[in-house]
């Protein structure tokens, strides 16, 4: 980690908890959550819909930098004030709670500033840009007193408890010593910027956009299909072992690797991107078990998911179902389908905790741990080396 980094100790041991209600209304059972978005594009509006589906939410605010997003934003939200500054919109006092879905390296700026001003925050996952930036983010959280969910919606999924229930806390897989996991064919780090965006729109701030990162001039697919750049995200890793890695931390009990290695490239689509095309990250972990991710962009396999390897089985999930199959010639697998919206399930454990003021699934502990986990894989690509790690302390460990 950075010299700036906060080992465990200090952020977990070492915070006194002070109470932010005192400029954040005390909220009542049957009161609406009244919600400001920051980040009004695909993720954001599709966000801001299952918020409103629950039944017990008000949009009284959006943020954006491009103003054609909160135009669209504005046809589920027609009396929402509008915003090109996040800061502007954390002074309104009515707004209880942020949708943070903007790209990744706005994340924790705009979470810590939101947790700062007293609101809740619901931050779209990876919680972090940089594997330094968690600790002041849970700090913030912490000492504000404030809920904190990371959109790693796994957690809320009533499949995945069931499995973990019925499998994994049972011990009927046995002694597990791999967990394997793969994304292939994910189409959306391809997309390619529209005829409209080809010049940058009037309405569109871009120097607002860039924020802390080195100006650079105008560039379409820097800003339409930024996952594509590690300036802006962690590529495939972060966007997608993201929510894997989260799902074995969850049914393993560990969340900490001891060690990673990665390989990868930009081996196919040579059109200026950052982050490679195809990559595999191994982790290990202090109980003896591995984890892998496998993802390659090219579209000659395609599909998604997680199988836990063990001495008496194997368990395979996805977000549609799971699957368990015992050791043994002609074993036949138990398959279990989901019937629940995962999204909708988080968000609805997001508002539940905002009202009694529990820890949230996906808390904001949860989420430094499962971005943290992605980033040391980044870093072993990047550095192209074993990247060793103390699980006690969350630092890199020297060469």
């Amino acid at each position: 980690m950075s010299e700036n980094s906060v080992p465990r100790r200090a952020f977990l041991g070492g915070v006194t908890a002070v109470t932010a209600l005192s400029y954040s209304r005390v909220m009542g059972a049957n009161d609406r959550v009244q919600l400001g978005l920051i980040g009004c594009g695909d993720r954001g509006f599709g966000d801001m819909g299952n918020f409103v589906k629950t039944g017990n939410v008000d949009v009284v605010a959006l943020c954006d930098i491009y103003a054609a997003h909160i135009d669209h934003a504005k046809q589920t939200a027609p009396n929402a004030r509008s915003f090109s500054d996040h800061r502007k919109l954390l002074e309104m006092k009515e707004v209880d709670a942020t949708l943070i879905a903007v790209p990744d390296h706005w994340h924790t700026m705009i979470a810590i500033d939101a947790l700062n001003a007293g609101k809740d925050v619901y931050v779209e996952k990876p919680l972090t840009l940089k594997i330094e930036e968690g600790p002041p983010v849970v700090k913030a959280a912490r000492v504000n007193n404030r809920i904190c969910q990371v959109g790693m919606q796994q957690r809320s999924g009533k499949h995945y408890l069931e499995a973990k229930h019925e499998y994994l806390d049972t011990g009927k897989l046995g002694k597990i010593t791999l967990a394997r996991t793969w994304w292939h064919g994910n189409s959306y780090h391809l997309r390619k910027a529209p005829e409209s965006l080809q010049t940058q729109p009037s309405n569109l701030d871009w120097a607002h956009y860039l924020g802390p990162l080195k100006w650079r001039d105008w560039d379409p697919q820097q800003y339409y299909n930024w996952r594509a750049y590690l300036d802006f995200g962690g590529g495939q890793v972060t966007d997608l072992f993201t929510h894997w890695i989260d799902v074995v931390h969850m049914f393993m009990g560990q969340d900490i690797p001891t060690s990673a290695v990665a390989a990868g490239g930009v081996y196919n689509y040579k059109d200026g991107r950052t982050a490679p095309d195809t990559i595999n990250v191994l982790l290990e972990y202090p109980s003896q078990f591995t984890a892998t991710f496998e993802a390659t962009l090219v579209p000659g396999i395609t599909g998604a998911g997680i199988e836990f390897c063990g001495t008496q089985g194997k368990l395979y999930i996805d977000r549609g179902r799971y699957e368990f199959t015992p050791i043994g010639r002609g074993a036949q697998p138990t398959v279990v389908k989901a019937t629940t919206n995962l999204d909708l399930d988080h968000i609805q454990n997001f508002l539940d905790c905002v009202k009694s003021r529990k820890l949230p699934n996906g808390d904001v502990l949860i989420g430094h741990r499962s971005a943290q986990a992605s980033h040391l894989g980044n870093i072993a690509y990047m550095q192209k080396r074993r990247i060793d790690f103390d699980p006690v302390r969350e630092e890199i460990l020297p060469f």
